[in-house]
């Protein structure tokens, strides 16, 4: 079991940065592929970022391409999303979630691999 607890939200005006943590619990998290997803109001969720198991590997969905960048710190079992020229657009609630695929990156653009979520946290840009 994988308890993910996501944090670093909060309020930002458009063209400023956050960067999002997510926490890992248990000993697994360096064989864990990893990934953010957002979910704005009225919205289905999408996907936002994905790193693989190894690090080696790493997508993005195009609105967040050259703005967001994803790594991880197995040390510490934490992934990261830093998020830099945040538009009024980026507003959503952000979830990270763990796989246990071990494929690239590429491959865990899709809610399916993803087997642990956390519950949230808050990101809103004001214009």
């Amino acid at each position: 079991q994988v308890q993910l607890v996501e944090s670093g939200g909060g309020l930002v005006q458009a063209g400023g940065s956050l960067r999002l943590s997510c926490a890992a619990s248990g000993r697994t998290f360096s064989r864990n592929a990893m990934g953010w997803f957002r979910q704005a109001p009225g919205k289905e969720r999408e996907f936002v970022a994905a790193i693989s198991w190894s690090g080696d590997s790493t997508d993005y969905a195009d609105s967040v391409k050259g703005r967001f960048t994803i790594s991880r710190d197995n040390a510490k079992n934490t992934v990261y999303l830093q998020m830099n020229s945040l538009k009024p657009e980026d507003t959503a609630v952000y979830y990270c979630a763990a796989s246990w695929t071990r494929a690239t990156a590429q491959a865990l653009a899709v809610p399916g691999p993803y087997v642990y979520w956390g519950q949230g946290t808050q990101v809103t840009v004001s214009s």
